[in-house]
């Protein structure tokens, strides 16, 4: 990661929009639902799945909470309507868990009760570590309550991970293992890269080991090579996992991997808030973040407009 990737990405607020929306458009379907479902749609022509994230910002009110569950349900819809190979993925903050779980509950229940009607899959997307415990509290209770369409997220870089995939394990937990894209403080989070690998590895063999279904998802060589050897060794059926990476993301290694008869399953953020969401994405990426810069200016030198 070069100097200039941390300046830019520390400057974010100050870039026009048009310039993060030039650069965030291969990140992000668009603007509208159907943006997504046309994105979803061309990907599975490649053999692709996707789960469709219906980007929901910053909410602080109840009436935001639930215009967002409303987005939640037409996603779902549009979903089993263009009959794709896609589930949702939703925020808790997005529906009202960052001022009001017992809102958040209930809205969750109303996407549950639709997918299953719909016969569609939801994941729980995790957020940063203030979410951590109510995210995997809200899985259980809704796991309890019968709601067997749903999964969770574990990230690696977070000390606690191992217990709590520990603690998933009596209700066979459908688990996409991300290494954790939020910073942070080091008294809760791995800091260094190669231990996070390595932190990832244990994870990956421990949710396997315990016989539940695991979604990997990564853009890291090694840890792609590393899950091909172990799906490998144990002989992994296709349900048992699958890759999973960003919309815009590494292309070509997608593309290998579908190749090589993998499945993998592509996330497509879409929605109004795309700027917020695509802040957040480049401050935590500061390499991609440094595309801002040079976006400014295209192949022939010339000022972007």
């Amino acid at each position: 990661m070069s100097l200039l990737d941390q300046l830019v990405a520390r400057s974010l607020p100050l870039v026009p929009k048009p310039i993060v929306r030039r650069v965030a458009g291969r990140y992000i379907a668009g603007t509208t639902l159907d943006d997504a479902i046309t994105c979803a749609r061309r990907l599975a022509e490649r053999g692709a799945y996707a789960t469709i994230d219906a980007l929901g910002e910053f909410v602080r009110t109840r009436e935001h909470a639930d215009r967002e569950a409303a987005q939640a349900i037409a996603t779902l819809d549009a979903i089993a309507d263009s009959h794709l190979p896609a589930y949702l993925s939703l925020k808790l903050t997005s529906i009202g868990l960052s001022f009001d779980p017992v809102l958040a509950e209930e809205n969750l229940q109303r996407i549950l009760d639709h997918a299953r009607m719909r016969g569609l899959f939801v994941r729980l997307d995790m957020e940063n570590s203030p979410y951590t415990t109510a995210t995997l509290d809200l899985y259980r209770r809704m796991r309890d309550a019968g709601y067997d369409n749903l999964g969770v997220v574990i990230q690696a870089y977070l000390y606690r991970s191992e217990q709590d995939i520990r603690e998933l394990a009596p209700y066979k937990a459908d688990i996409r293992l991300c290494k954790g894209i939020y910073n942070e403080d080091a008294s809760i989070a791995i800091k260094d890269r190669e231990q996070i690998r390595a932190n990832y590895q244990k994870l990956l063999r421990l949710i396997v080991e315990l016989g539940m279904t695991v979604r990997i998802a990564t853009h890291d060589d090694v840890l792609i090579a590393d899950a091909e050897q172990l799906i490998a060794e144990r002989k992994l059926q296709r349900d048992r996992y699958e890759f999973q990476m960003l919309l815009g993301v590494r292309e070509r290694k997608r593309d290998e991997l579908l190749a090589r008869g993998y499945p993998v399953r592509i996330y497509i953020p879409y929605g109004e808030d795309w700027y917020g969401y695509s802040l957040r994405r480049l401050r935590e990426n500061p390499q991609v973040a440094g595309h801002v810069f040079r976006a400014l200016f295209n192949r022939n030198g010339a000022r972007v407009r």
